[in-house]
């Protein structure tokens, strides 16, 4: 509480806050003073006008908690979505090549088997594994990814965008949020009865066929095919379709 009867509390009300006055007498006077800031018209003191120290309003508040909201909730999903990402397999091949021709995309859209791959933790003991591949209205691809686990199948939906200036070779692929994978069509057939699949990394590798059960021969020849662009076959997992 403020006493009229100090003068230097008096004097001192011209340009600081003073709270506490003990004593009427600036002999007895136990004032602490301290500093305060200038508050625009609107905004003044009841009792001591326009000095007082700034009390936010209820609209700043109120922004400022949603600030503080929105950034928890920015970092809650940032963290899920890091729990989601797994550690990928070994590097099977330390020099993947670019992809050796261009895609036409109409041809490669549609349903197709998985024959073998690189074993990868989202994968890991799936079989009767499909991938089916739709055209967007926006340009972009629907993919959706099936396999068998077990007894229980699993389901995935995503969408691929193209890379431009990769004759449609090139794609990135995303499951969850804002998040990309390289999709890399390395090799494929003239007629588009298969498709060997990797990305920059060399980590993984999907070998696909229009056929659920393709011939002995073509298996083959897509092993030599596999082994001749570079990826280690020890590291190759049989699909069973």
């Amino acid at each position: 509480m403020l006493r009229s009867g100090c003068s230097m509390c008096s004097m001192a009300l011209h340009r600081k806050t003073v709270a506490g006055c003990s004593r009427g007498t600036e002999s007895g006077c136990q004032t602490k003073v301290v500093r305060a800031t200038r508050l625009p018209p609107s905004r003044k003191h009841p009792t001591l006008g326009a000095y007082s120290r700034q009390i936010p309003t209820y609209r700043e508040s109120k922004m400022h908690r949603k600030l503080i909201i929105g950034s928890l909730l920015a970092a809650t999903t940032l963290l899920g979505a890091c729990a989601l990402i797994q550690r990928p397999g070994p590097v099977g091949n330390v020099n993947v090549p670019a992809p050796a021709k261009a895609v036409d995309l109409a041809q490669y859209m549609g349903l197709w088997f998985e024959q073998f791959r690189y074993e990868a933790p989202f994968q890991k003991d799936m079989d009767g594994v499909t991938a089916n591949y739709v055209m967007n209205p926006d340009g972009t691809v629907r993919v959706v990814n099936r396999g068998r686990r077990g007894s229980k199948w699993k389901e995935s939906v995503g969408k691929a965008k193209l890379v431009e200036g990769s004759g449609n070779a090139k794609l990135k692929v995303s499951f969850f949020g804002p998040f990309y994978g390289n999709y890399w069509v390395l090799d494929h057939g003239d007629d588009y009865s298969w498709s060997i699949v990797g990305e920059p990394s060399g980590r993984y590798l999907w070998v696909l066929t229009r056929d659920r059960h393709p011939s002995d021969q073509m298996k083959t020849e897509l092993a030599e095919r596999v082994k001749r662009l570079g990826y280690d076959w020890n590291l190759v997992r049989i699909t069973r379709q």
